[in-house]
């Protein structure tokens, strides 16, 4: 399953790199990408797993920017 989220608070373009490679590291994702400009992350996961990686996927980024929201 492709979907595409906005995120609040990415604050630069190398805070978004790190984020984009350690969401691409889980389980599950196909692949993913954030985007500083446009403040967009565009994931690709196992449709069977979604939520919880979805659940993962926040927590990486709240890991690398703690004011960073993902807007479901």
């Amino acid at each position: 399953m492709k979907k595409k989220f906005n995120l609040d608070e990415v604050d630069c373009a190398n805070c978004a790199a790190k984020m984009e490679a350690a969401i691409n590291k889980i389980e599950g994702v196909n692949e993913a990408t954030v985007n500083y400009m446009t403040q967009k992350l565009i994931i690709d996961a196992d449709d069977e797993r979604f939520e919880e990686i979805m659940d993962e996927v926040c927590a990486v980024i709240a890991k690398v920017e703690p004011d960073c929201e993902v807007i479901r």
